[in-house]
């Protein structure tokens, strides 16, 4: 049995992970993703206890599994920022993911510990590397952090009639612009 609950508390997480990347949280329905996990609305009320408490679920693994592929390399922000942005072109959910939650979950809920762990471990290897003289301290480590992620996150913010402009740039021309803008934020002055 516990089997069986795992499988469909999965299915109704990948289920909903798709369905929030694509209409956020008020315009996701219980009951498409009740349908597309082969399971029930009551499941998901079982389960989750409401429509955002599933949200919070789905949105609490993908920083679960985004922070253990995306480890921080003091000593190479500009390769950590194209790695980000590898991840983010694999899994174009996740930018999309991040912006309903910060439409519709900022302020809302507690911030996911697991979360500020990993951006205070980012924080201390980029202030630690700074120290050590490995990067230049024009910028505060979280301020540097801050400006790389969102650098990352640049392309997926586009608007549509921004993404037409911008449509010729092939992915591998954004990765190395995220890229040297990271080595440009790391120049010497």
């Amino acid at each position: 049995m516990a089997r069986d609950a795992a499988a469909t508390k999965k299915r109704l997480l990948e289920a909903a992970m798709a369905e929030f990347s694509e209409f956020g949280i008020a315009g996701a329905r219980v009951e498409r993703i009740a349908e597309n996990a082969r399971s029930n609305k009551a499941q998901i009320y079982h389960y989750f206890q409401s429509k955002d408490g599933l949200f919070d679920a789905v949105f609490n693994e993908l920083c679960l599994d985004h922070v253990r592929e995306s480890p921080i390399d003091a000593s190479d922000l500009p390769e950590y920022a194209g790695k980000l942005f590898d991840s983010y072109e694999a899994h174009p959910e996740i930018p999309r993911l991040l912006a309903w939650y910060r439409l519709e979950r900022t302020g809302l809920s507690d911030p996911l510990e697991v979360v500020v762990a990993s951006l205070r471990g980012k924080e201390a290897a980029i202030a630690a590397a700074q120290a050590a003289g490995g990067i230049p301290t024009r910028y505060m480590a979280a301020e540097l952090l801050t400006l790389i992620v969102h650098l990352v996150d640049l392309w997926g913010a586009r608007t549509a009639e921004f993404a037409v402009v911008t449509e010729p740039t092939t992915p591998d021309r954004r990765r190395a612009v995220v890229v040297d803008s990271v080595k440009a934020l790391l120049a010497q002055q």
